[in-house]
């Protein structure tokens, strides 16, 4: 039986996702979300100590657990410090360009529960002052937060309380284009996690279970590499759901599946990868296969981590990582669709 996606499901939950801020370090409020969406499509959630969720499902079969991971933790910063003039320094959570931050609206999340706005700037923002704003380096000692509060010293930033340590998230702008296009930041990885949501969805309403025990595990700390460098030990096989790269001398698409022979941290299983590539292929799925040198995904810290598993790693297209991301819902739902015909095979 080929299994339905619910594309209006997926992309509803993406953009709720997408409009929940959770910097690596930051996603107790997002995993309340995943934990509130499983729970009430029925499926049973634990957590680990770190924070991050594990989702449950039933096998026909309980010899082996198959492992599926997304994560839901993002690009953003946190203060570094606050400068005499009452503006924030920042430093980075994750790995991008200052460049693609520049002029970009943030929130300022307080330990104390407030929240504030700001934009994120270079010390030379103005042309017309500064001679050289456009050469400026965009590194991270010349960026800096505008708040948008009646602040112009130290103290008046103190007594908003707000503190070094705190908090920056980066509005997402997430939209979805009448031609099928979702663009908005972190993509990575919120369009996988609704795409493992569609599976869990189409499980629940159709009735159908997968072949064997499956565990969902929805990582926080991906963006900082050490994201699922635990995982339950009666996990075989894992596979990493995470966006897909596109630029030159690669083949993926937007619209396309993604399934990567092997990042930074070598190949992956090559009889995992190989099936996925059969599947795709049965079920007419647009893909791609494609190697990418400067990445890393929650498998690779699963397998750093000593776990005796077998991994691949697959996941939608996506068009300017770690920037204005854009990918495709046939992407999306493409990365469903192949993740239901895996654990069903």
């Amino acid at each position: 039986m080929t299994v339905h996606i619910d594309e209006q499901y997926v992309v509803t939950l993406l953009q709720k996702l997408l409009d929940t801020p959770s910097p690596t370090g930051y996603t107790h409020h997002i995993i309340d979300l995943i934990r509130e969406e499983a729970e009430s499509l029925g499926f049973p959630v634990t957590f680990n100590e770190k924070g991050g969720a594990i989702i449950s499902m039933e096998g026909e079969a309980d010899d082996y657990t198959v492992g599926l991971s997304g994560h839901v933790d993002t690009l953003g910063a946190m203060v570094r410090s606050i400068t005499p003039h009452g503006t924030l320094k920042l430093t980075s959570l994750g790995g991008f360009a200052m460049s693609s931050i520049e002029n970009e609206y943030c929130v300022i999340h307080t330990r104390g529960g407030r929240t504030y706005t700001g934009t994120i700037l270079t010390q030379h923002p103005s042309v017309h002052v500064y001679a050289d704003a456009r050469d400026f380096k965009r590194s991270e000692e010349h960026m800096e937060v505008r708040i948008d509060e009646l602040v112009s010293s130290r103290a008046d930033v103190e007594a908003l309380g707000i503190r070094t340590g705190d908090y920056i998230s980066f509005e997402a702008r997430a939209v979805v284009t009448e031609s099928g296009y979702i663009k908005s930041r972190h993509l990575d990885d919120k369009a996988s996690v609704a795409a493992l949501f569609g599976l869990l969805e189409s499980a629940k309403r159709e009735g159908w279970k997968p072949k064997r025990n499956v565990k969902i595990l929805i990582s926080n700390y991906e963006e900082v590499g050490h994201g699922t460098a635990y995982i339950p030990a009666d996990i075989a096989e894992l596979i990493a759901v995470d966006m897909g790269c596109m630029g030159d001398d690669l083949t993926c698409k937007e619209t396309d599946v993604s399934i990567c022979a092997k990042d930074s941290s070598g190949p992956y299983d090559y009889h995992m990868t190989g099936k996925l590539i059969e599947l795709c292929e049965a079920q007419q799925i647009e893909h791609a296969v494609d190697i990418y040198p400067f990445y890393g995904s929650d498998a690779s810290a699963a397998l750093r981590g000593g776990s005796n598993i077998r991994a691949a790693l697959i996941g939608p297209g996506v068009h300017a990582s770690h920037s204005m991301e854009r990918t495709h819902t046939r992407a999306v739902i493409g990365t469903a669709r192949l993740l239901c015909a895996y654990v069903r095979a």
